[in-house]
């Protein structure tokens, strides 16, 4: 189905790596290591993995927001725009704004960052939406914040209180309701549902699916929750050291994951009727800054070989919709 679907998003061996200076030494973070991703138009894609395996990275990089000590060291990124895929890498700082401006909303973690503390939600409104589309007066402003409000099914007095007023998950859902209020076309929701207990997640949830469904734009959700991704995703990236290490459809991951990673999450979730004990991933995740060889999941892995030690398998397609890096499973590109 994702197949038939027009590509939105791509990228070719995106690379993005924070280039630091640690006590006169430079050091380099991996945080965005050869990526390649197609997005499709009317869908969610979901990216999970570990804290710090560079999921939020990934969103900046996606959003066009590379500054340093991030750079932007190799690949492109493209968007496609009308009947045109535009390679976005190379644009002017700008161009970049008024793109993301007309095309992709971002919704960061934790949404008292996008609030000014001493203006009502009405007042972020009228400075996000007022910088976004030129000669509008407060009270058209006033009009379509209001009606993307009703339409989500929040308060209507909303607008009238300030930031701190609102409980976390309120302020969570005013957040995205503010980031689709002016239909863009691609939206990235990093950790939307983190510090929220699991009531208000099903509400969040809940309202990006009905974004989703009433735009019929593209979500792109980054979550280690892999019960948010079961519920709102249709398709599953899945993250390792900076690199994707398997994709499928929802279904798909959670029902045949392939990748001994993958495999790991899937299998350290709990389920009814199953009382047996868990186990998580052994040890710990590689530092970003000093990548093992090969595989960057090697040092972990029950079944490593020798291969696995010395380089880092291509992609296996396993079917048009599923593929996997992993020397047990297949010699990628490189057989």
């Amino acid at each position: 189905m994702a197949a038939q679907k027009q590509i939105v998003l791509r990228t070719e061996h995106l690379k993005a790596f924070y280039i630091l200076e640690v006590q006169g030494t430079q050091k380099t973070v991996k945080a965005v290591n050869d990526v390649d991703l197609q997005i499709y138009e009317d869908e969610i894609y979901g990216i999970a993995g570990e804290s710090g395996c560079g999921k939020t990275t990934l969103l900046k990089t996606l959003f066009n927001e590379v500054v340093p000590p991030l750079r932007l060291i190799d690949g492109k990124l493209y968007y496609r725009i009308g009947a045109q895929e535009t390679d976005v890498t190379n644009m002017s700082a700008e161009e970049k704004r008024k793109l993301r401006m007309e095309y992709i909303a971002y919704i960061p973690q934790g949404s008292m960052s996008v609030f000014n503390p001493v203006l009502k939600i009405k007042g972020t409104y009228e400075d996000f939406i007022g910088s976004h589309v030129s000669g509008q007066s407060r009270a058209e402003i006033f009009q379509t914040a209001h009606k993307r409000i009703l339409e989500l099914g929040l308060p209507k007095n909303v607008l009238d209180v300030y930031p701190h007023q609102l409980s976390g998950g309120m302020r969570q859902r005013v957040t995205i309701a503010l980031a689709s209020s002016l239909n863009p076309r691609i939206m990235i929701g990093d950790e939307p549902t983190t510090a929220l207990d699991v009531v208000v997640q099903r509400g969040v949830i809940q309202m990006l699916k009905d974004i989703q469904k009433s735009l019929k734009n593209t979500i792109i959700l980054v979550t280690h929750d892999m019960g948010v991704h079961a519920n709102v995703a249709d398709r599953i990236g899945i993250m390792y050291a900076g690199k994707i290490v398997e994709e499928a459809t929802t279904e798909q991951i959670f029902a045949e994951p392939v990748h001994p990673y993958t495999q790991f999450l899937i299998n350290s979730l709990p389920k009814f009727g199953d009382k047996s004990v868990r186990t998580s991933v052994p040890g710990s995740p590689p530092s970003l800054a000093d990548l093992p060889s090969g595989c960057p999941f090697h040092p972990r892995c029950p079944h490593v070989k020798d291969i696995c030690r010395q380089q880092m398998p291509d992609f296996t397609q396993l079917d048009k919709d599923h593929k996997v890096a992993c020397w047990l499973v297949g010699e990628g590109q490189h057989g």
